[in-house]
């Protein structure tokens, strides 16, 4: 079986599984109760927030943990919009924002927020000058995400960071769920950026745990109320068994960050150089490094990307459409279509997503079932 389906979500690294369970059965306590099994619990979520905030560069005080990237997306954007309404209501991101911040900013527009979309070119990246002449007097947000989800795109994270320098209390927002551990960390935690979201399932940590980084100074409103936890910002009892497995899987990812980009960039030059031989295949990633080194995506003209996806699934491959949570309502993509590209080529779109994990020989047994695969279509619809 060969996995490229990494963007989606990743498999539970062993050693974090271990923390999971060792940590599900020894240490039970409520980290809010007073006695000894709650402060054992306590000092171990503490630990926990302190290895994610110096893997990071942060500090200890400015890492919040959520229930994934979902969660954190909507609450950097809500919170800002809650939290600053009496000073504007404009927010500013792009158009080819994941939903969790796109659907976030229409709820917002339907309470009276102003939102402008950047447009992208067609790389699927924003312009500086676009951004400068897009801010106003009542702007309090913008949000970019660092990698796109469906084509690897990375945006300008520091000509933004530069931008709103001269905006000091516009919030600034990465999604960097994508961009975590894929060499890019310091465009991501740069000089400006007050607000940083973070998934755990996207870096081999249990699903249904993220985290994000708040800067010491910046305040949102919180979404969820109760009882106190996180500092009054996040009410729910702490997941303690995720957010130790998350905090072990962040360190597992970076260590040695450099050389797991290097042969996930060697294993995607591979697939790349192959795929765009294909007369009618239509590349949409580039092979750059301004692009993510795990995400190639492209569309062999005639064919569904569906076709394609079950196609190769028949072989033990797995890939995807393009964003794994508009592909089973078989949606048009979004960043696609915002790239200005047509329908009849959008449709076809399928991406692989790799991981540190995967290999050169899973690369050519990709590159050699698409050989065959590719004649089939051909002969299925006589314009592959």
């Amino acid at each position: 079986m060969i996995y490229f389906d990494n963007s989606a979500t990743t498999k539970v690294d062993p050693g974090v599984l271990d923390t999971y369970q060792k940590v599900s059965n020894s240490v039970w306590g409520n980290p809010s109760s007073l006695h000894a099994m709650g402060e054992q619990a306590f000092h171990l979520l503490e630990q926990s927030r302190k290895q994610i905030a110096d893997l990071l560069g942060a500090q200890p005080h400015e890492i919040f943990f959520t229930g994934g990237g979902t969660e954190g997306d909507n609450w950097v954007v809500k919170g800002t919009a809650i939290e600053k309404c009496q000073y504007g209501k404009h927010l500013i991101t792009t158009a080819v924002e994941h939903p969790a911040i796109k659907n976030s900013m229409e709820q917002l527009a339907q309470l009276g927020f102003d939102i402008t979309y950047l447009p992208v070119d067609d790389e699927g990246r924003i312009s500086i000058q676009d951004l400068k002449d897009a801010i106003r007097p009542d702007t309090i947000l913008v949000s970019v995400m660092a990698v796109n989800n469906e084509v690897g795109t990375i945006q300008p994270l520091l000509e933004v960071a530069n931008v709103l320098k001269d905006y000091p209390k516009i919030h600034f927002h990465i999604d960097a769920v994508q961009g975590i551990g894929k060499g890019i960390q310091p465009l991501i935690m740069n000089d400006r950026v007050d607000f940083v979201t973070f998934s755990g399932h996207k870096f081999h940590a249990p699903r249904g745990v993220g985290f994000i980084y708040a800067r010491t100074g910046r305040r949102i409103a919180p979404l969820l109320t109760g009882g106190g936890q996180e500092k009054n910002q996040r009410s729910s009892t702490e997941n303690l068994p995720a957010i130790t497995g998350m905090a072990k899987a962040l360190r597992i990812l970076l260590d040695d960050e450099e050389a797991k980009v290097q042969k996930q960039r060697q294993i995607k030059s591979m697939i790349y150089d192959h795929v765009q031989s294909f007369s009618k295949v239509v590349m949409f990633s580039k092979n750059q490094d301004n692009f993510a080194p795990h995400i190639l995506c492209f569309a062999i003209k005639g064919v569904r990307g569906e076709t394609i996806v079950h196609a190769f699934e028949q072989e033990d491959i797995f890939i995807s459409t393009t964003s794994a949570c508009s592909s089973k309502k078989q949606q048009a993509s979004s960043t696609l279509t915002a790239m200005k590209v047509d329908s009849d080529i959008s449709t076809s779109a399928i991406r692989i997503s790799l991981d540190s994990a995967n290999t050169m020989d899973e690369a050519r047994e990709f590159n050699q079932t698409l050989d065959r695969l590719y004649k089939e279509f051909s002969k299925i619809n006589g314009r592959s």
